[in-house]
């Protein structure tokens, strides 16, 4: 047992190793839960014994130093991070010594702010007078990394304050983040290409702010929540609600899930109520922050060295489990990477039963030395995937046998293949059926070609009974073959004849997401389309004159690259030529979205928020979208008072309600497809 000398020296060590690894390095070592609780000893050994503690120790310090490819700026008010709460305990603590800090009676009231803690890199923005000037990473809280470029190109971070008398200075604080689906996204993309996967979305955010690439930073999409500013004094609002109302007026996203509070009590109804709903919520969550709502009592508290003391983290209590590994089985994607799946014994994490999780690829088997019958640890990266975090060899049976992954196809039986540094292995025969039905899935998913009632068990039928062997066969099937598969009707039939029809009509940027090209997403394909108007000037521009590829914003070599080798290949151009006989033209027409931007004077849309309810007589939803946004509008997901217009279908519900009430103007589609055309 070693004594508190030995054991503070070693929590020093393994803390400032884990903090080198996340916020210099980008490859985090230590899960979140486990940094706490080693962190919560240290410092709680440092408290009982001053002598212990140490200039290097991570509690005197906010994280690691900048990284070098950056330049080292210094931060006009320091960033620093916050005390952690880990239970009603913490917090009633928390809550006296801040009313020591004010000199105020223990059990006096106070006004509090009780807002989301974003899972995300907090960012200090500056502007001058009104334009953005310097975005910085928070670093060790005083000097961090200046990353204007890549901020620039998030969307959410508005480049000029939209305010008619902005400030000479001021400095926006608040978290970048990748939302769950673009996480999914990225992480979907990367398999494909055999890269290693991100480990969750705030990971991901961190590597991508340090790219050196800002088209690397603009094609993740990542987004922003602003939470407080600094001012001149006498500018500054009263409090911290003010400040919220403030940046939401200066064209900043400001999370709309917060709460005044008056006592602890509503603080913990919050956070109880956030702790079982954060699962709703389209990005990731770990905890609620606290804050002093007066900012001149927030002066007055001050701060420690590490942190303010007019505000707290209270985390959420981390989501693991135990299980029991039954077996390995293999998946293989759209593109041929094999992707190994473990099924264990079902948990429940997140609100949800669990009984799958993906271990990615081979490397990450041998890491975590699986075995068949090993008790594993399960939770969910970013509250929605499921992922295997470790093994606890200790509970290993004397029966338990190594995981070992294929050597061929189980589809198709050939050889599978691991090529160069690539982390994926993949089965590289091209007639494969599993690479069939993958590739089929995504031509008719809702980006791409958007094939109402072509699911999943279809698909199956019309590959394993050699209906379909490529893409362009869909356009071959007629009703009456359709309506003698398993749970196919006339009317089913029928109505999927009609929707393989109306996808001819889709446009060229989404035909050309839907050929499953590596590295080309729905939001490259837009970029692309938009420069050249068919596949014949693309081809030519790929095969010969790459770097007018890569001039396109967002747009990188790695993708050019791809184009090349995907328009060399003759099995593609085969398949371009036989959509071409099925009514394909792979180019811009009168209705195609890039051609109605393309016309309208300077967006014409642009500065208008749209939401769209219910279903519109020829429009899918995600069509009406793409519209809007090629014209510049914006599309938001629920109503509220910067809601511009509603468009509203048939059953259109509580939104129509809502929007009625505020006076929100409401459109049908005849009446959004005259705005879509106009320009003024």
């Amino acid at each position: 047992m070693p004594d508190q000398s030995e054991r503070a020296t070693e929590l020093r060590n393994l803390l400032n190793t884990a903090a080198h690894a996340y916020y210099v390095l980008d490859t985090p070592t230590m899960e979140d839960a486990v940094y706490d609780r080693l962190y919560q000893e240290l410092l709680e050994l440092e408290q009982n014994t001053p002598s212990l503690k140490t200039a290097d120790s991570p509690t005197q310090r906010v994280g690691g130093a900048p990284a070098e490819g950056f330049t080292s700026v210094e931060h006009r008010i320091g960033l620093l991070s916050l005390d952690n709460a880990f239970n009603r305990d913490d917090l009633s603590a928390w809550n006296e010594r801040l009313l020591r800090a004010i000199d105020r009676p223990l059990g006096s009231p106070l006004d509090l702010v009780s807002e989301l803690k974003i899972d995300g890199n907090a960012l200090a923005l500056s502007y001058r007078n009104g334009v953005l000037e310097r975005a910085a990473t928070r670093g060790d809280g005083q000097r961090g990394e200046e990353i204007t470029a890549n901020v620039r190109t998030i969307s959410a971070i508005p480049l000029r304050l939209r305010l008619d008398n902005p400030p000479e200075w001021v400095e926006i604080r608040g978290e970048a983040f990748i939302p769950d689906n673009t996480f999914a996204e990225i992480n979907a993309e990367r398999e494909s290409r055999g890269e290693a996967l991100f480990a969750n979305p705030r990971n991901a955010c961190a590597g991508t702010l340090r790219q050196l690439d800002p088209k690397v930073v603009a094609a993740r999409r990542l987004d922003f929540f602003a939470y407080t500013l600094h001012l001149p004094t006498q500018e500054q609002p009263a409090s911290q609600w003010d400040a919220l109302t403030w940046l939401e007026n200066a064209g900043f996203r400001v999370n709309p899930n917060r709460a005044l509070c008056a006592d602890l009590a509503d603080i913990n109804r919050f956070s109880d109520h956030w702790e079982q709903a954060r699962h709703d919520l389209p990005y990731a969550t770990d905890g609620v922050v606290v804050k002093l709502n007066n900012l001149v009592l927030q002066d007055e508290a001050g701060f420690t060295q590490k942190s303010p003391r007019w505000a707290i983290a209270l985390k959420f209590p981390a989501e693991e489990a135990p299980s029991r590994l039954l077996r390995v089985v293999v998946q293989i994607g759209r593109t041929g990477v094999i992707t190994p799946v473990a099924e264990f014994e079902p948990v429940a994490l997140a609100g949800t039963s669990v009984s799958r999780a993906t271990l990615h690829n081979a490397d990450r088997i041998a890491e975590l030395d699986l075995h068949l019958g090993d008790t594993i640890v399960v939770r969910k990266a970013g509250e929605i995937i499921p992922e295997v975090v470790r093994v606890l060899p200790e509970l290993r049976p004397s029966s338990a046998t190594p995981v070992q992954l294929p050597e061929h196809c189980p589809e198709c039986g050939s050889n599978l293949v691991r090529e160069g540094d690539e982390v994926a292995t993949r089965c590289v025969n091209s007639s494969c059926p599993a690479i069939l039905r993958g590739g089929l899935r995504h031509w008719v998913s809702k980006g791409a070609l958007d094939v109402d009632g072509l699911g999943s068990k279809l698909i199956e039928q019309l590959v394993d009974q050699g209906l379909v062997r490529s893409i362009a066969d869909l356009y071959r099937l007629d009703a009456a073959l359709l309506g003698s598969l398993d749970r196919m009707g006339e009317r089913s039939a029928n109505n999927l004849i009609e929707a393989l029809k109306l996808s001819r009509q889709r446009s060229w940027a989404r035909q050309l997401y839907g050929l499953g090209i590596h590295h080309i997403g729905e939001v490259s394909a837009k970029a692309i389309t938009a420069e050249f108007s068919d596949s014949n000037s693309l081809m030519e521009a790929a095969c010969t004159a790459p770097e007018r590829i890569t001039a396109i914003y967002g747009i990188g070599t790695e993708l050019a690259q791809s184009l090349q080798q995907w328009f060399s290949n003759p099995a593609n151009q085969h398949l371009l030529d036989d959509l071409r006989s099925q009514g394909f033209r792979f180019a811009l027409d009168d209705n195609d979205p890039g051609r109605l931007g393309a016309a309208a004077s300077e967006q014409h849309l642009k500065g208008l928020t749209f939401v769209l309810t219910g279903t519109l007589p020829t429009l899918s939803r995600s069509e009406a979208k793409e519209r809007i946004e090629t014209c510049g509008g914006k599309v938001s997901g629920s109503v509220s008072k910067k809601t511009d217009y509603l468009v509203a279908g048939e059953e259109a519900g509580s939104k129509l309600t809502k929007a009625t009430t505020l006076g929100i103007k409401i459109l049908d589609e005849d009446r959004l497809q005259a705005m879509l055309k106009d320009s003024p």
